[in-house]
């Protein structure tokens, strides 16, 4: 048997940079031996073996061929006759179709190390065009390799798949993966601009992809173009190391602005509430997970307030705070802020500007915990007639909040 190590791991290692995980090509080798040797099959589709000690993944050399549409519609050969060079044929990318030997050998048939230095993402082979998950990881790796370009002949081959509905048979829960470790790369907006570019993401996100061509203010918004907007955004909330579910609020926020009636344009009033519905929609199509979700939802609905906090009265202060469930979440609260804050600084010319926002939420935050609520129930108690109100303990804590909001707010001026 000849083993190799293939993919990502070579890549990163030409590029110089740290190699989190290795995969393994094993040639001419068959599933018995592998078993021999210790190794722990995983997988039904093709043969794919655990080591016995590191737990990497070793897989049997094979080759595939498209059986139906779709990214699940291949079937795949692995025998000890598959060679090396055919298994790096059935990869995406040329970057990602090289193998080091055991002895360190570059094995490269497909020239993906001059592809490295000239910084550019080009397809393998026409196989590229049988699986509609390579569009994502195209643009996934875009935003991961930021200085790289895709090549113009692949780029018109992904116009190709997604004028064919290659893309409209991929199922919700890959395309959030990929969308998801999208968000999470250095430069997020270039994998959604990548996705425009070949015109998937109008089919994928045609929420996101209507916000390009709409006007925003140029006072608050000097980039003025919304789509521009909200990829200064994801960006601005990578470069704040967001988790993901603040990065998908950044993504969602101002998804309402394209449908703002024209009569209204610039201005958008109302948008917080169509916004909503419309991340709510989007995360039942990709079954979100719960977090991204909820952070999403809220950040949709509440960040023109967020923005606002030194014009909210008290009442009102007190209002976003409870329905974010900042008492009881403080750290999705905190992601909150985060996504605000990416929304604030993701402006042409307001990247460098302080959020002081934040800090006026986290301390109105903290007026309303020191509010003792308890010591307020038990007096309402002590004074109740027979038939008390079942109300007065909530309304008298509410009220004590809102005076020490109103107290914050009186010595902010």
């Amino acid at each position: 048997m000849e083993i190799c190590a293939v993919g990502g791991a070579v890549r990163d290692e030409l590029l110089g940079l740290k190699v989190k995980d290795r995969d393994w090509v094993v040639v001419g080798g068959t599933p018995q031996e592998m078993l021999a040797q210790g190794f722990t099959p995983v997988g039904s589709d093709f043969p794919v073996f655990l080591h016995p000690q590191t737990h990497e993944e070793y897989a049997l050399a094979r080759t595939e061929r498209k059986t139906s549409p779709g990214y699940t519609g291949f079937a795949f050969h692995a025998a000890p006759g598959v060679t090396l060079e055919q298994d790096l044929m059935r990869r995406d990318l040329t970057i990602n179709a090289m193998a080091k030997s055991e002895a360190g050998a570059i094995i490269d048939p497909h020239g993906g190390r001059a592809d490295l230095a000239a910084r550019v993402l080009r397809h393998v082979s026409p196989a590229f065009a049988e699986d509609p998950v390579r569009i994502l990881r195209v643009a996934r790796f875009a935003a991961r390799f930021a200085d790289f370009s895709i090549a113009s002949e692949t780029l018109d081959l992904m116009r190709a798949m997604v004028a064919d509905g290659e893309v409209d048979a991929l199922v919700p829960e890959r395309v959030w993966q990929e969308l998801a470790r999208g968000l999470m790369e250095a430069k997020p907006s270039r994998m959604f601009e990548a996705l425009r570019e070949c015109g998937a993401l109008s089919r994928l996100l045609p929420e996101l992809d209507a916000l390009w061509g709409v006007p925003q203010r140029a006072d608050y918004h000097p980039e003025v173009d919304t789509g521009v907007h909200v990829m200064m955004v994801i960006d601005m909330a990578a470069r704040l190391e967001a988790a993901l579910p603040a990065r998908f609020a950044a993504l969602t926020h101002d998804l309402g602005k394209g449908r703002t009636p024209a009569d209204i344009l610039p201005r958008h009033h109302g948008h917080e509430a169509k916004s909503l519905s419309m991340v709510e929609a989007v995360c039942e199509r990709f079954r979100v997970p719960t977090d991204c979700r909820d952070v999403g939802r809220l950040v949709a609905r509440y960040h023109g307030d967020m923005h606002r906090v030194a014009d909210l009265r008290a009442e009102t202060t007190l209002t976003v705070l409870e329905r974010c469930d900042a008492l009881r979440r403080p750290e999705r609260f905190e992601l909150i802020l985060l996504a605000c804050e990416a929304d604030y600084r993701g402006r042409l010319g307001w990247e460098e500007r302080d959020y002081v926002q934040a800090e006026a939420w986290r301390a109105a935050l903290n007026a309303v915990r020191g509010v003792d609520a308890g010591a307020i129930a038990a007096s309402v108690s002590a004074t109740a007639d027979s038939s008390p109100d079942p109300q007065r303990i909530p309304h008298a804590i509410a009220a004590a909040r809102v005076e020490a909001l109103r107290t914050l707010k009186a010595a902010a001026r």
